[in-house]
C-alpha cells in the first residue's frame, strides 16, 4: 500500500495563497489528490489555482456565509471533501498592555473562528461518508508561549484543545483530527512578519535575529515550507490512520512535548 497516495481523494485547503498553504496544496496534488484552495482575495486565489492546476474560490474565513459557499462549491464540483486542512491564520506582536481589543478579537477570529467554521460545514458530509482527515494549524507557540505574542499564543493554544475535542467527538465516524505545530518556518509570511517585529522590538538586524533563534534549535536550521507540507501530507494520508488528537511538532527539536 502506498502511504502517500491520495488518488480519489479531494482536499480543501485554506490559507492556500501563502507560502505554507501553497506548498501543502502542491504536495497533495503531486501525491494524486484533487485539491480546492481558498484564501481571502479572489484574484490571488485564482492566480494560485492556475499555477497549481486546481480549483479555487475566495472567502473570508471569519464570514460563515462565505465559508459555506466555498464548501458548497467544492462539494458541487467534486461530490465530497475527504481532507480539510485549515492553514489560514495571522500573527502579530505587541506588549500585552499595548494590545487593543480589536487586535485580540481579530487574532481569534481568523485563527480560531475560521478553523471552526470550515470544520462545521465540512464535517456533516464526512460523517455521512464515514471518512475524513482534518488537519488544523497550531504553532510551537501554542504549546510554549512566546514573549510579545500573547494573543497569538492564546489562539494557537485554543486550536490544540479544539483539535483534541474533535478527535473524541468524531472518532466513531472514522474522522481523524490532528494538528501541526510548526516552529520558525523560513520564507513564510508568518516568519517575515515576526522577524520584522523582532528587529524593532529587540533592536537587532534581521540576520542577528535569525542567528538568535536558530541557536535554540537542535537541528540548527529553520524549517522549510516543504518540511511543514510533508508532515501535513502524512497526517492526511492512510499512514496516519491510527493517529488522532495529536499536536505534531515541526520544530527541529526545539519543542519536544
Amino acid at each position: 500500500m502506498k502511504i502517500l497516495d491520495f488518488s480519489g481523494k479531494t482536499a480543501l485547503i485554506t490559507g492556500a495563497v501563502g507560502a505554507i498553504g501553497k506548498a501543502v496544496a502542491q504536495q497533495l496534488i503531486e501525491d494524486g489528490a484533487t485539491v480546492v484552495i481558498t484564501d481571502l482575495k479572489e484574484e490571488q486565489v485564482q492566480a494560485a489555482a492556475s499555477e497549481l492546476g486546481c480549483a479555487g474560490k475566495a472567502a473570508d474565513v471569519t464570514n460563515a456565509e462565505q465559508v459555506k459557499n466555498v464548501v458548497d462549491f467544492a462539494l458541487e464540483k467534486y461530490g465530497r471533501i475527504d481532507i480539510l486542512i485549515n492553514v489560514a491564520g495571522i500573527v502579530g506582536q505587541g506588549l500585552v498592555e499595548d494590545l487593543t481589543e480589536d487586535e485580540w478579537d481579530k487574532m481569534f477570529a481568523v485563527n480560531c473562528k475560521g478553523t471552526f467554521l470550515f470544520t462545521k460545514y465540512v464535517v456533516p458530509q464526512m460523517k455521512a461518508n464515514k471518512y475524513g482527515k482534518i488537519i488544523n494549524y497550531s504553532s510551537k507557540s501554542g504549546k510554549t508561549g512566546s514573549a510579545l505574542m500573547s494573543h497569538y499564543c492564546a489562539a494557537k493554544g485554543a486550536i490544540i484543545s479544539f483539535t483534541q475535542a474533535l478527535a473524541y467527538e468524531l472518532a466513531d465516524y472514522s474522522i481523524n483530527v490532528n494538528c501541526v505545530c510548526p516552529g520558525i518556518t523560513d520564507n513564510s509570511g508568518v516568519w517575515a512578519n515576526v522577524s520584522a517585529g523582532y528587529t524593532v522590538n529587540l533592536q537587532m538586524p534581521k540576520d542577528e535575529v535569525v542567528k538568535k533563534f536558530t541557536a535554540k534549535i537542535p537541528l540548527k536550521r529553520l524549517a522549510t515550507v516543504q518540511d511543514v507540507a510533508a508532515v501535513t501530507a502524512f497526517l492526511a494520508s492512510a499512514g496516519a490512520d491510527y493517529m488522532t488528537g495529536q499536536a505534531v511538532n515541526i520544530t527541529g527539536g526545539r519543542e519536544m512535548h
